[in-house]
């Protein structure tokens, strides 16, 4: 049997979701947006109770295409409220229009997304290598540096602790810990 972070339990779409996704560098601005709202989602929620609602932010937000999001009517944000397969808070909705659109500006700026985010690290991953869960931080220089500029740019629910779980979702951060199988396949990437 598999030894994995502990954080993700038995539960097979967490199992899934660790061993397939957290940690693994993304470059594609689709799924960066993606994460970009369903972390966002998150703010004083479960990371569980998110993932167990992924398809229906897929479905709910255009399978995450910042254009048509950014384009979302305010009576589309407002169905969006009795939506049972999203969390129906409505400053979280309007935050991801709101996002969408600050995302369309940082890829014009920047000609991607991901251009922009992997900049923070000069295009390289901070691989830690933690033997514990209680030594991951919560925040951390580059979380702050991130939160800072995306709140200078316009997005909302992108505080330094939810940059910080973005960063280790998307694998600018791998904080698989060491006893983790992950932890060697991603590592090398140092």
């Amino acid at each position: 049997m598999a030894t994995r972070c502990g954080w993700c339990g038995e539960e097979p779409l967490y199992i899934e979701y660790h061993d397939h996704e957290w940690g693994v560098p993304v470059t594609d601005d689709r799924v960066l947006f993606e994460f970009l709202i369903l972390e966002g989602a998150q703010a004083g929620l479960s990371w569980w109770t998110v993932l167990q609602k992924r398809e229906g932010y897929r479905r709910a937000f255009a399978g995450f295409d910042p254009a048509t999001v950014a384009a979302f009517t305010d009576d589309q944000l407002a169905a969006l409220r009795d939506d049972p397969g999203i969390v129906r808070n409505r400053a979280k909705i309007a935050a991801a229009r709101g996002n969408a659109r600050a995302f369309l500006d940082v890829q014009a700026e920047f000609g991607g997304f991901s251009d922009y985010l992997w900049g923070f690290v000069n295009g390289q991953p901070v691989i830690n290598h933690w033997q514990r869960l209680d030594q991951v931080p919560a925040t951390t220089p580059l979380s702050d540096a991130l939160s800072r500029d995306l709140k200078r740019r316009g997005f909302k629910f992108v505080g330094s602790t939810i940059c910080y779980a973005y960063l280790q979702a998307v694998g600018v951060v791998m904080d698989h810990v060491t006893d983790c199988f992950r932890y060697p396949d991603l590592a090398d990437a140092e």
